[in-house]
Protein backbone atom coordinates (compact mmCIF):
# COMPACT_ATOMS: atom_id res chain seq x y z
CA UNK A 1 0.00 0.00 0.00
CA UNK A 2 1.04 3.57 -0.67
CA UNK A 3 0.65 6.73 1.42
CA UNK A 4 -1.88 9.53 0.89
CA UNK A 5 -0.39 12.65 -0.70
CA UNK A 6 -2.06 14.85 1.95
CA UNK A 7 -1.85 12.49 4.93
CA UNK A 8 1.47 10.60 4.84
CA UNK A 9 0.47 8.65 7.95
CA UNK A 10 -2.45 6.98 6.09
CA UNK A 11 -2.11 4.02 3.77
CA UNK A 12 -4.39 3.87 0.75
CA UNK A 13 -4.98 2.03 -2.48
CA UNK A 14 -6.72 4.93 -4.29
CA UNK A 15 -4.29 5.78 -7.07
CA UNK A 16 -4.53 8.55 -9.66
CA UNK A 17 -2.81 7.16 -12.72
CA UNK A 18 -2.84 10.54 -14.51
CA UNK A 19 -1.00 12.42 -11.74
CA UNK A 20 0.78 9.41 -10.19
CA UNK A 21 -0.49 10.18 -6.68
CA UNK A 22 -2.39 8.33 -3.95
CA UNK A 23 -5.28 9.67 -1.86
CA UNK A 24 -7.02 8.38 1.27
CA UNK A 25 -10.82 8.13 1.50
CA UNK A 26 -11.05 11.58 3.07
CA UNK A 27 -9.09 13.23 0.24
CA UNK A 28 -10.31 11.18 -2.68
CA UNK A 29 -11.55 13.45 -5.46
CA UNK A 30 -10.79 13.97 -9.10
CA UNK A 31 -8.27 16.79 -9.52
CA UNK A 32 -9.35 17.61 -13.08
CA UNK A 33 -13.02 16.62 -13.44
CA UNK A 34 -13.55 18.91 -16.46
CA UNK A 35 -10.39 17.89 -18.34
CA UNK A 36 -10.11 14.72 -20.44
CA UNK A 37 -8.44 11.76 -18.75
CA UNK A 38 -7.70 8.56 -20.65
CA UNK A 39 -7.82 6.59 -17.39
CA UNK A 40 -11.24 7.86 -16.24
CA UNK A 41 -13.36 4.87 -17.29
CA UNK A 42 -11.29 2.59 -15.03
CA UNK A 43 -10.46 5.13 -12.31
CA UNK A 44 -11.68 4.24 -8.80
CA UNK A 45 -11.07 7.86 -7.68
CA UNK A 46 -13.41 9.14 -10.39
CA UNK A 47 -16.13 6.67 -9.40
CA UNK A 48 -15.89 7.56 -5.69
CA UNK A 49 -15.79 11.29 -6.53
CA UNK A 50 -18.81 10.95 -8.81
CA UNK A 51 -20.79 9.10 -6.13
CA UNK A 52 -19.93 11.69 -3.45
CA UNK A 53 -20.98 14.48 -5.82
CA UNK A 54 -24.27 12.69 -6.54
CA UNK A 55 -24.98 12.30 -2.80
CA UNK A 56 -24.23 16.00 -2.16
CA UNK A 57 -26.62 17.04 -4.93
CA UNK A 58 -29.30 14.77 -3.54
CA UNK A 59 -28.92 16.28 -0.06
CA UNK A 60 -29.11 19.81 -1.48
CA UNK A 61 -32.23 18.93 -3.46
CA UNK A 62 -33.82 17.37 -0.35
CA UNK A 63 -33.06 20.49 1.68
CA UNK A 64 -34.60 22.74 -0.98
CA UNK A 65 -37.78 20.67 -0.99
CA UNK A 66 -38.28 21.21 2.76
Amino acid sequence: MEKCINHPDRETSFSCMKHSIYMCEECVRCRDPEIYCKFRSACPIWHVFKEKRREERSLRDDNRAV
